[in-house]
């Protein structure tokens, strides 16, 4: 596959928290640190969908033409604030765009898929 973009991001809370206004998941494994360190993840974790807008945000950038149509997305693991995350869109060989995000610090993928166009 041939590397279209690739930037890193570090989650914040504060972008757990306003996409949870936006979007209106506001479930508390997102949103409310006391309730998370109370789970198997021990804190707060990222919507799956905030890490997908960021990886069309860099799709718009490589392909401003293309509007979205579809998304086939897996979220096997979770980001957390503060961690810092590798996101990346490729091009397969048929053409179409695979998305991914990946904790930098031990490579484990977050999101996984492929995104596309009309």
């Amino acid at each position: 596959m041939k590397t279209l973009i690739q930037a890193d991001w570090v989650p914040t809370q504060q972008e757990f928290d306003a996409f949870a206004r936006v979007s209106g998941d506001d479930n508390p494994i997102h949103v409310d640190p006391d309730f998370s360190s109370r789970t198997r993840f021990g804190r707060t974790v990222s919507h799956g969908m905030l890490i997908y807008t960021k990886l069309w945000a860099m799709v718009r950038q490589v392909r401003p033409e293309l509007p979205h149509r579809l998304q086939t997305l897996m979220f096997p693991n979770p980001a957390f604030a503060g961690e810092p995350v590798t996101l990346a869109v490729q091009e397969t060989p048929e053409g179409h765009l695979a998305v991914s995000a990946t904790r930098k610090a031990d490579g484990m993928i977050l999101l996984q898929g492929t995104t596309e166009g009309a």
